[in-house]
């Protein structure tokens, strides 16, 4: 049987570099804007946006644990629905998942270089900007070949740096927040806090990013449910606290301020000099999130590598630094072509019913692994509530998913035509040439 590569990688993540790690590509460029899209939705009553994301959230952390500490290979909810529900369906989601993550990381990078050429000049230009995102991804990749050590510190240090000017917000804006500015007028629809949540659960999504590197996670069983949980813990408090504090800043006019409002509120309070700072970390966090993304989406293509769906090569470990090295390299490099050719920001539109969707087949998963009782590293993590736990989260994900429009679904469709087309050649190839295509992943065969 041909050696499983996840066997070569290093578990260096415990349960502070995983929590540092959800926590830094879940609060990402998004809650800096998304504030004002909430108040302008429900006002006052913002809150129970984001209440009904955090418990969503809980809901779907549940079954990631479960799953996670279920299955610790390379791949995240790829690895989790693939061993779970078979190949195919695994590799049409697998697909799905790296072409959104590509567009997603392609359009934060485009923006990180356009605020890169707001505080520099020089580099506003067509070619500074092209020279900004080939820097960029050149340091992430270098950083995340030489380790997943260096690659996890990395992310530690900006998640820190992002944090500190929403909290210098939140400490120094809470002194002058108008009570008048939080007052309930009215009760808001389900309808229109379902239409605002869906919009909002882009500032949740992020965790099955930190996940792909599984197989690099120490104790998985253990470390997995604590991290997603902790920062799931810090995220909701964090975003409830800017959302009240900003809220009570800027009251009705917080809608209008819809490009930076949390650098007008922190304004209010210390001035230009506040102002900057947010902006600041706005830049910081949009480093963060493509610092995070290379840590982890580079593993799903060595996942597809290791399966055998795409060329066994991208399953090749670094025989000095022991990381997935060709993976790392070939997304840096399409990633950084796509940020330096176009921006991408429509295809953000989709990104949070592609990320439901994606959610919605892996709570199932988890189910289903809970189900025939599948244990790959350890004691499984056991479920509260057991098969109510999915079950839940599934009919919450298919409520927001009902309030999606036909042309978002339009676009998620495409994609999945898509995959399902190249994954109907991969086998048709297969059959032609046995052994052309074989998967190195003995825990598929095996289940």
């Amino acid at each position: 049987m041909t050696p499983n590569p996840d066997a070569s990688l290093v578990r260096a993540i415990g349960v502070r570099r995983l929590t540092a790690s959800v926590i830094n590509v879940t609060v990402g460029a998004g809650i800096f804007v998304l504030p004002a899209t909430a108040a302008a939705g429900l006002g006052p009553a913002a809150p129970l946006a984001y209440l009904v994301c955090a418990v969503l959230m809980a809901l779907i952390v549940f079954c990631f644990a479960s799953a996670g500490s279920r299955v610790s290979l390379t791949g995240g909810l790829y690895a989790y629905i693939e061993i779970a529900f078979g190949p195919s369906v695994g590799f049409v989601c697998g697909v799905l998942y790296w072409l959104m993550a590509l567009f997603a990381v392609a359009s934060v990078a485009s923006a990180f270089a356009a605020s890169v050429g707001v505080l520099w000049p020089a580099v506003a230009t067509m070619t500074g900007r092209a020279a900004v995102l080939l820097a960029l991804f050149a340091l992430l990749a270098c950083v995340n070949v030489r380790g997943v050590t260096p690659g996890v510190k990395l992310v530690e240090m900006v998640t820190v740096a992002k944090l500190v000017p929403l909290i210098v917000l939140v400490g120094a804006g809470v002194w002058f927040v108008h009570a008048d500015y939080l007052k309930w007028t009215a009760a808001p629809p389900l309808s229109q806090v379902g239409r605002t949540a869906i919009v909002l659960i882009y500032a949740f999504l992020g965790v099955e990013v930190a996940l792909v590197p599984s197989g690099e996670i120490r104790d998985p069983a253990k470390t997995i449910p604590r991290a997603v949980f902790l920062a799931l813990a810090v995220t909701t408090t964090l975003y409830l606290a800017i959302q009240a504090v900003a809220q009570g800043l800027l009251g009705p006019s917080m809608a209008s301020y819809s490009a930076a409002p949390l650098a007008e509120a922190t304004a209010r309070v210390l001035g230009p000099s506040g102002r900057l700072l947010v902006l600041g970390g706005a830049t910081i966090s949009m480093f963060g999130y493509v610092s995070g993304d290379m840590l982890g989406t580079p593993r799903v293509l060595f996942a597809f590598g290791r399966d055998g769906v795409l060329p066994a090569v991208l399953a090749r470990v670094h025989p000095r630094f022991l990381t997935p090295h060709v993976a790392i390299l070939t997304h840096a490099a399409v990633v950084a072509v796509l940020a330096a050719t176009s921006s991408f920001t429509q295809l953000v539109v989709v990104g949070n019913i592609a990320g439901l969707s994606l959610y919605l087949v892996a709570v199932a998963a988890s189910y289903e692994l809970q189900r025939r009782d599948v244990h790959i590293g350890g004691v499984p993590f056991v479920m509260p509530g057991g098969p109510a736990v999915p079950i839940l989260a599934g009919a919450v994900i298919l409520w927001l998913l009902s309030q999606a429009t036909r042309r978002e679904f339009a676009v998620e469709a495409a994609v999945l035509l898509l995959a399902a087309g190249f994954h109907a050649l991969r086998r048709y190839v297969k059959m032609s040439h046995p052994r052309v295509l074989k998967s190195t992943n003995p825990q598929i065969l095996k289940f």
